[in-house]
């Protein structure tokens, strides 16, 4: 293995690259939906294709159990496009600071909505059969930064007091929602 890493991974020698190194198997397979979000999401980025290193694309399933959510999350490195593959989606991204402007579509299958870099976003279905979504995204590594595990889930935590100001709750509150992470 190389000792060149480029964005944090290995940059093999093109000599000796093979097609395993660009291959990827499994999106057909569902993803187990059963925990509190009702959802899971298949990643294929550069920790499962080495190939896609420098690439500047990367793909994730989406499936959501009904009522399933994708929580509110972000993307720091990458841009993502969505599309429905079965079912239908309550989908939304909210703008930065000062506008915080809430962006939302119902789509169905077939339907495709971007949600911004950086910008969080969620998808929820609001149906009573499973959905199936696919998500392209502009980088090889967008990350993902799911807010409230961050926010309430931090190892360790952020103070009680901090956490009830920001939120404009009681600290009895705030230890609820963290005793959930």
């Amino acid at each position: 293995m190389s000792k060149v890493r480029v964005n944090g991974f290995p940059c093999k020698d093109i000599k000796d690259l093979v097609a395993e190194d660009f291959f990827f198997s499994g999106l057909q397979l569902a993803g187990n939906t059963s925990n509190k979000q009702g959802s899971a999401v298949t990643p294929v980025n550069v920790a499962q294709i080495a190939g896609l290193n420098t690439l500047g694309i990367s793909l994730a399933r989406i499936d959501y159990a009904p009522y399933g959510l994708n929580p509110p999350h972000t993307h720091p490195r990458g841009t993502e496009i969505l599309t429905v593959l079965e079912g239908s989606l309550y989908v939304g991204f909210v703008t930065s600071n000062t506008d915080n402007k809430l962006f939302t579509k119902v789509l169905n299958k077939g339907d495709v909505f971007v949600f911004p870099q950086g910008l969080i976003h969620f998808q929820f279905n609001y149906g009573t059969k499973p959905a199936v979504a696919l998500a392209g995204l502009s980088s090889q590594n967008p990350g993902v930064i799911t807010v409230a595990n961050a926010v309430f889930g931090s190892k360790p935590s952020i103070a009680d007091e901090i956490l009830a100001k920001a939120f404009q709750v009681d600290k009895m509150t705030v230890d609820r929602i963290q005793a959930q992470f």
